[in-house]
């Protein structure tokens, strides 16, 4: 077998193979001459079918599966040979037959070479922030905010109250199909309308009528409006005000898992999660920081056909996250949007699999089961939680994964400096 390699361009590396005929042909008649004991054919009894006869009615079809097969280990052999790792499918032509050889060229990407260097002057800022009682104030009253009812009230509208309405749309003073409701209930400021439609509505009092006037974006779902001017001439019916219930509220308390104690007892509850789920966000501010700066400092030529299959991924984990059914295309305005993102995983991924390599980590049994009970914490049932993860080696693997990040990142953060920096809670819960 002779193997030649060209680098074309960046990463992309062009792989001939010629394999000698006569291997082909010995195999090729290795198969027929087995089949001759096997086939059947009209005219001959079982077994006893001339050999020039297999060989007439099966050749083409056994050089075919020979050739088929010979492409693939070759190909795997050359690989071997030329101590090639291809990044994503190659793409295979096989060159026309001739006497002597079996040819074809296989074009593919490989991985980049990668070596880690960790800067002398890197620094990472680390948070430091406590869930104080104001902030425990500031959640009690996000969750009575989440579980407020609504009561009539004859003021202006504001945002975050509830407006009930009449409204007909018109496109060139036209009613468009579906731009019509009555008594529609709409949360001012939830932005579930237009952009636009909603503080146009603001200082509106139940009796008013009011034109909102707004543009339909131009990626909306609907063709015959995208891009284009409406109005809107709405009625308002109500004006209904957030009810927020009494924090010492029984049912209140419940709702929140409070069976005793009363209030004490739910905000007790309620700084042990915000504890925990600060601790947790802290520990992914300081991985982010340290993984960004670790790319920056290990810039890598990234295949395409890596990126290419990342972005497949996020498309499709957001597919199945906004429950839609069937395969998204994969347009360029989806390929923008995620290829940063996707770049930044490839990149990382290559850097963190190349340090577990060299520095020899193992995803340790007892430090896997702990990241599983953490994530089980929030859940009702952890036990459940805790099943459904060892029930399935790819769920578990997934885990052993983060694992291995999470020693990277402890022996990186062990390597270079780290700063305190005073933070707020919510700057720490808004953070993106």
């Amino acid at each position: 077998m002779q193997v030649s390699v060209t680098s074309t361009e960046g990463l992309e590396r062009s792989m001939t193979v010629e394999v000698p005929a006569e291997k082909i042909n010995a195999e090729v008649q290795i198969r027929l001459k087995g089949m001759v004991g096997r086939v059947k054919i009209d005219g001959f009894r079982p077994g006893k079918v001339p050999f020039a006869v297999v060989q007439k009615r099966y050749s083409a079809q056994v050089r075919e599966e020979v050739e088929s097969e010979m492409l693939r280990s070759s190909f795997y052999e050359a690989l071997q040979q030329e101590n090639l790792r291809p990044a994503g499918t190659p793409k295979i032509e096989t060159a026309a037959s001739v006497e002597d050889k079996f040819a074809f060229t296989a074009t593919f990407e490989v991985y980049p070479e990668v070596k880690v260097e960790i800067p002398a002057d890197m620094v990472v800022e680390k948070p430091v922030v406590e869930a104080g009682d104001a902030d425990v104030d500031n959640m009690l009253d996000k969750l009575r905010r989440q579980r407020a009812g609504w009561e009539e009230t004859d003021r202006a509208a504001e945002i975050g109250d509830q407006l009930v309405f009449d409204f007909l749309g018109k496109i060139d003073d036209e009613p468009f199909e579906g731009g019509e409701s009555k008594d529609y209930a709409l949360e001012l400021g939830s932005n579930r309308f237009i952009a636009g439609f909603e503080e146009q509505l603001v200082g509106t009092k139940a009796g008013d009528s009011k034109n909102v006037n707004v543009t339909f974006p131009e990626n909306y779902q609907s063709e015959a409006l995208a891009g284009k001017p409406a109005v809107f001439e709405v009625t308002v019916n109500k004006v209904n005000a957030p009810k927020l219930p009494d924090i010492e509220d029984a049912e209140f308390l419940k709702a929140l898992g409070v069976e005793e104690g009363g209030v004490e007892a739910l905000r007790s509850n309620v700084r042990e999660s915000m504890e925990r789920e600060l601790k947790q966000k802290i520990a992914a501010n300081v991985k982010e920081q340290a993984l960004d700066k670790l790319l920056d400092a290990n810039p890598i030529d990234l295949p395409t056909a890596l990126v290419e299959d990342e972005i497949k991924q996020m498309a499709e984990q957001a597919r199945q996250s906004m429950g839609m059914q069937g395969e998204m295309e994969l347009t360029d305005e989806i390929r923008n949007a995620l290829g940063d993102r996707a770049r930044r995983r490839v990149g990382l991924g290559l850097l963190v699999g190349e340090l577990i390599r060299e520095k020899g980590f193992k995803a340790d049994a007892e430090k896997v089961r702990a990241r599983i009970d953490e994530m089980a914490e929030s859940y009702e049932d952890p036990a459940s939680v805790l099943a459904w993860y060892y029930q399935d080696k790819t769920r578990l693997s997934g885990v052993e994964a983060l694992v291995l990040e999470d020693q990277v990142v402890d022996w990186l953060l062990s390597e270079i400096k780290t700063e305190d920096v005073a933070k707020t809670f919510d700057d720490i819960m808004q953070a993106q």
